[in-house]
């Protein structure tokens, strides 16, 4: 028997808070009222990266779409939370804008400040006071380890870049780029694994620290590469398929004639600048 639920033309956040606890009720949906927060972690990550792909994409309708969905995990988690009494989706309204205006004084108070960067250090300030971290290193830890490593890092250099802790300009970080290379080219020689594990993870980390001192997105920089591997990939197996060639038994030296190929017909028709 359905729900005696009016439906709308045009619905408001009080109408999806209402029609989550509706779905969480004895009388609602066998699935929803069953889920806790471990069930439906996964889905939080999984509708943050659609609509991080909707972004990327430049479809406004939807990403629309997607931050409903997004919206729609805040929303469940809340109501889990409020069934148990602890808090519902208005204390998580009420500690996000206590948060917002605590950490803009020079926005709703009357605190001058110079530059961005002076917003973001009084941002970190303020976040470690009301987080209860006493140094700088706090500062760092409390990045989460459940970030994409790339994103990590960028947030990790970034928190220490704000305490001066930083190369005067990129030049060191190329340096460090290449030093970190040789580092790594040495414990592969000296056939050291755990080694080779360490100085490769130095070499990425100094790769994002070039790629900030650039200005650029590392997360995004190495997803653009993957995307334009994955199209010159599908252009060698079309010209292998073209030549009557098996990919799997063409030969290194053959496959990578087919690459060239498939570079500079790539670069010629401007694939690889999207």
């Amino acid at each position: 028997m359905p729900l005696d639920y009016k439906q709308k033309q045009r619905y408001k956040m009080e109408d999806l808070l209402d029609i989550m606890r509706l779905l969480r009720s004895d009388n609602g949906c066998d699935w929803d009222k069953v889920q806790t927060h471990q069930s439906i972690r996964s889905n939080f990550l999984e509708e943050t990266h659609e609509a991080i792909e909707a972004i990327n994409s430049g479809d406004a309708e939807s990403l629309c779409e997607e931050l409903g969905d997004v919206l729609l995990q805040i929303v469940f988690h809340s109501q889990i939370e409020n069934e148990r009494g602890v808090f519902d989706f208005d204390d998580v309204v009420d500690g996000i804008c206590k948060k917002l205006i605590k950490r803009h004084p020079h926005v709703f108070k009357d605190v001058h400040i110079d530059d961005k960067e002076e917003i973001l250090r009084n941002w970190d300030k303020i976040k470690r006071q009301t987080k209860g971290g006493s140094t700088q290193a706090d500062l760092l830890r409390s990045v989460p380890k459940t970030l994409p490593a790339l994103m990590r890092s960028t947030k990790v250099q970034s928190r220490a870049a704000r305490v001066g802790f930083d190369w005067p300009d990129i030049t060191g970080a190329l340096e460090a780029l290449d030093s970190e290379k040789l580092e790594l080219e040495k414990a592969i020689a000296d056939g050291d694994a755990q080694k080779t594990e360490e100085e490769l993870g130095d070499l990425l980390f100094s790769a994002v620290n070039v790629s900030r001192f650039l200005g650029c997105d590392a997360e995004q920089a190495l997803t653009l590469s993957c995307d334009k591997f994955i199209r010159r990939f599908e252009l060698v197996e079309s010209l292998a398929k073209k030549q009557g060639l098996d990919m799997t038994s063409a030969g290194l030296q053959k496959l990578d004639e087919l690459w060239q190929k498939a570079k500079s017909m790539s670069q010629a028709c401007g694939q690889d600048i999207t």
